[in-house]
């Protein structure tokens, strides 16, 4: 496992890199997020996704979010009803993930033909997305496991599978982000936690 530093932006070519090279090779990507280390593998790659879910140890039919820089770059692989783009535009970037339905043929790394996406609240790992594409962001640890918040627990846990650890300090803690179910209507909660949807968007429980 290669390990790199990534706590500023003079480390992102050098993590871009890193992070291009083990999506080559299918490899899976531990990588600092808002509250926690998430793993990351390029969505669209059954191999690293299967890899993944083997490390997580968790069913293969449970879906996994996918960050993006933007959500013009997340466009690709979601569709976005127009009454929720400016919406989504405007809050973002921020610790809330919502379902859409997929623009295509169902991911491996989706429910179905529904995808639950976010753009993180994290600067640095946001400017790596916009050089290197959209990643999967699922906590870093065992499935039932409470998530890894420092580099080292990542490396000693989980560092027998990865390609690369970026190395971005230790992680704040703290409650998972949001979720909410935008293919419902009106849309739901499904997991309450960091951020507290607008009383105007009309999200129920």
């Amino acid at each position: 496992m290669l390990r790199l530093p990534f706590t500023s932006e003079a480390h992102l070519p050098a993590a871009a890199e890193a992070v291009r090279a083990a999506l080559a090779r299918h490899g899976i990507v531990a990588l600092p997020t808002e509250a926690s280390y998430g793993l990351a593998v390029d969505p669209e790659d059954d191999e690293a996704v299967r890899r993944l879910v083997a490390l997580k140890g968790r069913p293969s039919d449970k879906a996994f979010l996918v960050v993006g820089a933007s959500l013009g770059q997340l466009e690709r692989l979601i569709v976005v009803p127009p009454s929720w783009r400016g919406r989504l535009q405007t809050a973002w970037p921020a610790p809330f993930t919502v379902v859409l339905p997929a623009s295509g043929a169902p991911l491996a790394v989706g429910a179905g033909h529904s995808l639950a996406v976010r753009v993180p609240a994290h600067e640095l790992l946001r400017a790596l997305l916009g050089l290197v594409g959209p990643l999967t962001a699922t906590s870093a640890n065992p499935s039932g496991d409470s998530p890894l918040v420092t580099p080292d627990a990542v490396a000693e846990t989980l560092g027998h599978s990865l390609a690369l650890l970026l190395d971005g300090g230790d992680a704040p803690g703290g409650v998972p982000s949001t979720l909410l179910d935008l293919m419902s209507s009106p849309p739901r909660v499904l997991r309450r936690g960091a951020w507290e949807p607008p009383a105007a968007w009309g999200v129920t429980p």
